[in-house]
């Protein structure tokens, strides 16, 4: 004897909640890379003025310090990522504007642990270039297991 099934019980993740669009997630990156550096500028111009011996530390011209700049950029920017998107359940400012929500495959909020898995992986190089294309599944998404949808609430 074959029992109904229900439709909705077919449904894929992907086919119940709609993808965000490569533009929402174009934006979501620039703004929320752009928000980053406006906290971590105002965080140097504080450092700057409690503590200017310390401050000029930060602006040595020797070599390898403009790489060794942008690896602890890249961390930074992770870990900013990994706790925003934890604490406000897979929203980002940029989300938050695009209403878009990071969630799991399989449609469930995603965890803190899930979330700092996604901010570290936007610190392996060119991951950004990863989110061209439709549909947008860069690696952070891919690797984790998650993807970015246009959100219901």
């Amino acid at each position: 004897m074959q029992t109904e099934q229900n439709p909705e019980d077919l449904l894929t993740p992907e086919e119940f909640h709609a993808r965000a669009s490569t533009g929402k997630r174009l934006a979501n990156y620039i703004i929320d890379f752009v928000f980053f550096y406006v906290l971590a500028l105002g965080f140097g111009v504080v450092l700057a003025l409690a503590a200017p011996t310390t401050a000029e530390l930060f602006t040595n011209g020797s070599p390898g310090f403009g790489l060794l700049d942008r690896v602890v950029s890249l961390l930074l920017y992770a870990l900013y990522m990994s706790a925003v998107e934890a604490i406000f359940k897979g929203k980002s400012l940029g989300k938050l504007i695009t209403k878009t929500r990071a969630i799991n495959a399989d449609g469930s909020q995603i965890s803190g642990g899930k979330a700092f898995e996604r901010g570290f992986s936007r610190a392996v190089p060119f991951c950004v270039f990863s989110a061209l294309g439709t549909p947008c599944n860069p690696w952070q998404d891919k690797w984790t297991n998650t993807m970015v949808v246009d959100d219901k609430d």
